[in-house]
């Protein structure tokens, strides 16, 4: 299997928001989240902006993973608002989550406000289907809040960790 590096890692950001894909509000998050991650070194498409709801979620990562994405960020609709529904989404997706990451970018935004208990963001991976063509790699999807600060907090916490992740996920070292 030949291994990708960061430039070459297909990356997406997706903003999940009722009113942003109405236009109703200037996306804020979505940008700064593929400015942080381009800076990185990730080749970073989107944002892609959708509205709130498992429905549209899953339906975006589905597409984003069929069309080759390996490395998924979502902003928006992580909490308890009654359309925020972007966790649900995405477990309808992932075949693997990993509380443990979530769990630190909580942890790591209490240092900044209380409120981060709140986010019910989730991390996961999707494997290959059983019938995939041999040497195909995963896709690791994570969740962030929606607001521009949780962003720039979550992905301090999470940088250190990305390299290792997706050298797990889609064989950067394997």
């Amino acid at each position: 299997m030949e291994l990708m590096s960061t430039s070459e890692t297909p990356t997406l950001v997706i903003t999940v928001s009722d009113r942003s894909s109405r236009g109703e509000r200037e996306d804020a998050s979505g940008p700064a989240l593929v400015e942080l991650l381009t800076t990185a070194g990730y080749a970073v498409s989107g944002p892609t902006v959708i509205p709130d709801g498992a429905e549209s979620v899953e339906s975006a990562l589905r597409t984003a993973v069929a069309d080759g994405a390996r490395l998924i960020v979502t902003t928006g609709g992580t909490g308890i608002a009654p359309r925020d529904f972007t966790p649900e989404g995405t477990r309808a997706v992932i075949t693997r989550e990993m509380e443990s990451v979530a769990e630190h970018l909580r942890r790591h935004g209490e240092q900044y406000t209380p409120l981060a208990v709140l986010s019910r963001g989730v991390v996961g991976v999707v494997d290959p289907s059983p019938d995939a063509p041999e040497g195909s790699v995963g896709t690791l999807v994570i969740n962030l809040p929606g607001s521009l600060k949780a962003v720039n907090q979550s992905m301090e916490a999470l940088a250190p960790l990305l390299p290792h992740l997706l050298a797990m996920v889609i064989g950067w070292d394997h």
